[in-house]
């Protein structure tokens, strides 16, 4: 009789957990589909340039007002030597993602135009949008597994906004910069056998130099620099007569000597103000405003004089949420009309994303936590790991727009990654309320 009654009481709370679960999931699905239904061109109400203006207001307005206030309200120097992790376990999910990735596009054998994508894919996640629709929608459910719901809510939000900056310097520096240099590849070795078919054979090499050229729009700078590092790279190729200990040394000198203009051109050519953008400078901010006693005394608080201005900024970061969830269904509507893409590639970012990073990071978060890396808040916990769940970067899609490569292709996948996210989201959350609660 006890057992029995045991098992009817874990089976309510799975159900409740799963219950839980699902309802941010759902709501997301409901604002997403309105989003979707907007952009129609029938209706045309959320239509391309709407979605452009809307977005350029949550870029600049809407989300640094979230950052920055939650932020100021829940970091001080006890909170940031408790998340300390966080950036580290973000890395860790692109690391791993990238290595899955690669995997990926040994097994399906990708096209070389997509591999900067399906790497973006699997190692960058929407470590902002997604989690500040879901964490809310769980702090506000009634018997939620994280406490009282303002308590939840205030540092479940911190703890997001913290994500959500990391993340963004992560994808702006690391997979801005990997589906840069494969499109730049795949424009050279397309160019390449342009002219190796239709140019006499004397002439191939002069050609060959002249592809080298960034098929973006550049400084006179970088596009000198890039000359001079084909023409040195090429000398060694030629022929000469001198002994075969120079000729080694040479080669040795001048493979050094490439990495470091690789290293030194990647640097260079790292949009700053893509990093420094307008999240992350309200990170600061708000870093600053919770850390410095003086300035949080008078802004955050009852008490505080200057309380208004951060009761007002609040009040524009609350329409984050909303504006977001539109513009993602908005965007969604594009997989629809994008063009044909392999299934094992989408397939295989679904498996690295929703299958074998959450696997990783059950035994990653579990081991440091038992170690001593991670506290036991159980929101924290939970947090890190649903950043090993969420789908894909929808800034993956502006990048790959940027580059003009892969823009239909990575349509289709957000397509279908983010309309399997509402199954995964709420099975992994269930299972990762269970494992932290």
């Amino acid at each position: 009789m006890s057992f029995s009654r045991l098992r009817g009481n874990l089976n309510m709370k799975l159900l409740h957990l799963f219950i839980t679960a699902s309802i941010p999931v759902l709501k997301l699905l409901l604002i997403t589909g309105l989003g979707a239904y907007l952009a129609r061109d029938s209706i045309d109400i959320l239509g391309e340039d709407a979605r452009k203006h809307l977005n350029t207001v949550v870029f600049y307005v809407f989300s640094p007002a979230l950052v920055a206030s939650y932020l100021a309200q829940t970091i001080t120097s006890t909170s940031m030597v408790k998340m300390w992790f966080m950036p580290i376990n973000i890395l860790i999910t692109f690391i791993i993602g990238s290595i899955l990735g690669w995997i990926v596009i040994l097994v399906t054998r990708a096209p070389p135009h997509l591999r900067g994508l399906i790497l973006g894919c699997c190692a960058a996640g929407n470590l902002g949008n997604i989690l500040l629709i879901i964490i809310p929608s769980i702090c506000k459910e009634k018997g939620g597994p994280f406490g009282a719901p303002d308590v939840c809510q205030t540092y479940g939000m911190g703890y997001v906004s913290l994500s959500m900056a990391i993340g963004s310097i992560y994808l702006w520096s690391y997979v801005y910069n990997i589906i840069r240099i494969f499109s730049r590849r795949s424009t050279k070795g397309s160019e390449v056998r342009e002219i190796s078919i239709s140019m006499p054979s004397k002439e191939s090499s002069t050609s060959v130099l002249e592809s080298c050229i960034e098929p973006l729009p550049s400084s006179s700078k970088d596009m000198i620099a890039e000359d001079n590092e084909h023409h040195q790279c090429a000398v060694p190729c030629s022929r000469s007569v001198e002994k075969p200990e120079v000729v080694s040394s040479i080669n040795m000198v001048s493979v050094t000597d490439k990495v470091k203009q690789k290293i030194s051109m990647m640097f260079r050519k790292t949009d700053l103000n893509a990093i420094l953008a307008p999240s992350t400078i309200a990170a600061i901010v708000g870093f600053a405003i919770g850390l410095v006693p003086e300035i949080r005394k008078l802004m955050i608080g009852e008490g505080a004089p200057l309380r208004v201005i951060q009761d007002s900024v609040l009040l524009l970061g609350d329409g984050t949420i909303a504006a977001m969830t539109l513009i993602i269904g908005g965007n969604l509507v594009n997989g629809l009309q994008g063009q044909g893409i392999r299934k094992s590639l989408i397939i295989g970012i679904v498996v690295v994303r929703y299958i074998a990073l959450p696997l990783t990071g059950i035994f990653i978060i579990k081991g440091a936590h038992q170690i001593g890396l991670v506290h036991s808040d159980p929101l924290y916990r939970f947090i890190l790991l649903l950043q090993y769940v969420v789908p894909p970067a929808m800034n993956i899609g502006v990048i790959t727009q940027l580059f003009g490569a892969g823009e239909s292709e990575c349509s289709v996948i957000m397509l279908w990654t983010y309309a399997l996210a509402s199954i995964s989201l709420t099975l992994w959350s269930a299972v990762f309320m269970w494992l932290v609660a």
